[in-house]
Order: structure tokens, then sequence, then C-alpha cells
């Protein structure tokens, strides 16, 4: 659906994204993975080319089908949930980089599936997700990420397939005499945004809109980021806050599909840095197991804005990538249950070791979901010496 010139662009762009992510440049010799859907084929092929230019490893790895992942969570047993591939350790030691290119032909094929062994497979490949954390944390390693229209995600989105992959083209600049240039530009808007949210010294935000009432802690030691080129596209600002300090309820107005489950009306009341009651208008019982997986899984793993002006994006699109980065008219707020960011941390990096995190109130699970409400809505900054700013409202950034 995306022109030849277009993907080419595209690539341009992952690339940006993927040496801006890292903090050590890429040197010649280096591996990278792409990982890719059968629909993604062509850009992974473009992909493909230019890494080798560029005297780089490429490893390309096509990804489950549909029925490959529907059979292996209606088959598998406890004991094929746990297995992780031999030798998949040792590769994600030498990695330096992944991109992923996604292409979903179906959204809701795991429907049927059982959430409990969804989230033993999870489990199982946490320790390898740990590890990728590290060597991103030392600069040797980085990742990023796209979705490409099909048919699925254009019916699903309410669309046409012409229309969706319009937005995405809009969305990433695809079209643009140099989009690398276009997103160099969101790059420095959204740093001089982060530095001015550092810069407030804010102990806890609060949220409010017509379904929304939440507030979160802060977190010390923290740091905003976003546009950082690990997601194309990406105009969201976030932090992972201290989640011991989330209260409240959330509202999701926005529908999330996740391992082929819809879930629509999503309510989540907090207290004491848990969620208590999860509520869907659809979807519930998938929601709560989800919410069950394991102790972090019900607890605020990302806080995040995004700013109307930055983002395009004014559709729904049936994709976290894009609907977390939703514009429009009022932009959004959401929050993701899960796992927290480590490169939302102030200090080295390097140094924050699993107990440091924890005594921090960063988040760990293997689970990470988004949550998005585009309500109207004020999002205001609690200073220490409790004096209060408004630092978001009507889809904007006030500071």
């Amino acid at each position: 659906m995306l022109t030849e010139r277009q993907l080419e662009n595209y690539a341009d762009v992952l690339w940006w994204g993927l040496a801006t992510a890292r903090r050590n440049p890429f040197r010649r010799g280096d591996v990278v993975q792409i990982r890719f859907q059968a629909g993604a084929l062509r850009l992974a092929e473009i992909l493909h080319r230019l890494l080798l230019r560029r005297g780089l490893h490429p490893i390309p790895r096509l990804l489950p089908t549909p029925d490959m992942e529907l059979g292996f969570y209606t088959l598998a047993t406890a004991r094929q949930l746990d297995f992780v591939s031999p030798g998949e350790e040792p590769l994600l030691r030498r990695l330096n980089g992944s991109i992923v290119l996604s292409a979903p032909d179906s959204l809701t094929h795991l429907r049927t599936a059982d959430p409990g062994k969804i989230g033993r497979a999870a489990l199982a490949t946490k320790p390898l997700k740990n590890l990728l954390e590290t060597r991103e944390s030392r600069g040797d390693y980085s990742w990023t990420l796209c979705m490409l229209p099909t048919a699925e995600l254009a019916r699903t989105a309410g669309m046409g397939a012409t229309a969706y992959a319009d937005q995405i083209a809009r969305a990433c600049f695809l079209d643009a005499t140099s989009p690398v240039a276009e997103w160099r530009r969101v790059y420095r808007t959204a740093g001089r945004i982060r530095h001015r949210l550092d810069r407030l010294g804010a102990v806890r935000y609060r949220v409010e809109s017509a379904g929304t009432d939440l507030e979160i802690a802060a977190g010390v030691q923290r740091t905003w980021a976003g546009v950082s080129g690990r997601n194309i596209p990406s105009f969201e600002i976030f932090v992972s806050p201290d989640w011991r300090g989330t209260r409240g309820v959330f509202y999701a107005d926005q529908p999330s599909y996740r391992s082929g489950n819809i879930v629509r009306g999503v309510r989540l009341e907090f207290r004491d840095g848990r969620v208590v009651r999860a509520r869907a208008a659809e979807g519930e019982a998938f929601l709560r197991r989800q919410v069950a997986m394991d102790r972090g899984a019900a607890q605020v793993g990302e806080f995040s804005l995004t700013d109307r002006r930055l983002s395009p994006i004014d559709r729904f699109m049936a994709n976290t990538l894009f609907d977390e980065n939703f514009g429009g008219a009022q932009g959004n707020a959401h929050i993701a249950l899960g796992s927290s960011y480590a490169n939302t941390y102030a200090g080295d990096q390097r140094r924050l070791t699993r107990t440091r995190k924890s005594a921090l109130g960063f988040n760990d699970s293997a689970l990470h979901w988004d949550f998005v409400n585009t309500e109207r809505k004020r999002v205001t900054a609690v200073m220490g010496d409790g004096s209060r700013m408004t630092i978001y409202e009507d889809g904007e950034f006030r500071i």
C-alpha cells in the first residue's frame, strides 16, 4: 500500500531512529536484527541493503504468522511455554540493534487463546528482555520499530486501505522532501519540552478529565523522555513514575487490541500504587487476567502526554504504536501498566541495578500495556512547596 519511494524513506527514517536511540555510535561490523511480518517483506529487503551498505551485519528473521501464534498458545504444553530457543541468549549478547517491522494480517486471532498461557510465555522471555535493557543502558544496543498498513488494520480502524496508508505516510513524514529532517525537527522540539519539564522539580502530577482523576508520584532521580528514535512514529513525552504514589481513577476511551483481544472502555482504580479494580465495557475478563500476570502488572510503569501540535495522527489506527501518539483535537494522556523504562532514570543508567530500581519505585513486570485517554483534560504539576502549575491543557503543553 506504500510506494517504493515511501518505503525507501521509511527505511531512512528507521535507520535514523535506530542510530539516534543508541548512545554509542554504530560501527562497521555491528550486528542488527530485522524482525518482520510477511506483509513487511519489501521494507525488510530495502533495510537489508541499507545496512549492508553501511558495513553492518543484518540478520533477517520472519516473525510467526497468526496461525503459528494461535497454534502455539492452543497446543503448547507448560514445558513448551517455558522453552527459550537455543542460541537466543548468545545472539542477544552480541546484538547491537533491532528493527521490528509490524504488518499484522490479524488482530483477533488469539481471542480464544488462554491468557494464562500468553502470560507464562511472556514470563519465560523476561530474562532476555532484562539482558537487552542492561546492554541498552551501556549504550551497546538500541531498537526501533514501525508499522506498515494492512487490509486488516484498515478494516478494524474503520478506514479504507488507501486512507489508512495515507495516515501512516503523514504520521511518519514519508512524503516529505527530507523525512529525516522532519524527524530531527520533532526531536529538537520534544527535547525543549522535556528540558522544561525536568526543571520544574514536580513531586506529583494530577490528571483530570471527564472520566479520569488520577494522581501520579513523579519519583526521584527521574527525567522525561520521548522522541528518542525508538518508535516510528513517536510524539509522546513520557516518564516512568514512582508506582507507589499512584491513586485515583484512569479511564481509557480508546479501544486497545492485545494478544488477539479487543478491550474497550477500560476503567482502572488505583489505591496505594496498585490497581484495586479493573473494569472494561468489553474484554474485562482478559484485562483482569493480564493485570494479574505478575505483581508488577497491576502497577504503573509509564505516564505519557502527547501534544496535538506535534502529532499529525488524528484517527484511531487500531495499533498502539500510533494510538499512544494520538494528537487529534485534545492530544492524549496515557499510562502503561507493567514494566518501566530505565531511560527515564536521571542518573547513570549503568548503575541502575535491579535493587536500585526497586528502591526508587521503578516498576518491573513482563507486561507493558498502554491505556489511552483522548478526552479534554488538564494536567497539573504539584511542587515540593505545595504550589501548583498547569503543564498541559486542551491537548497542549503549557510550559
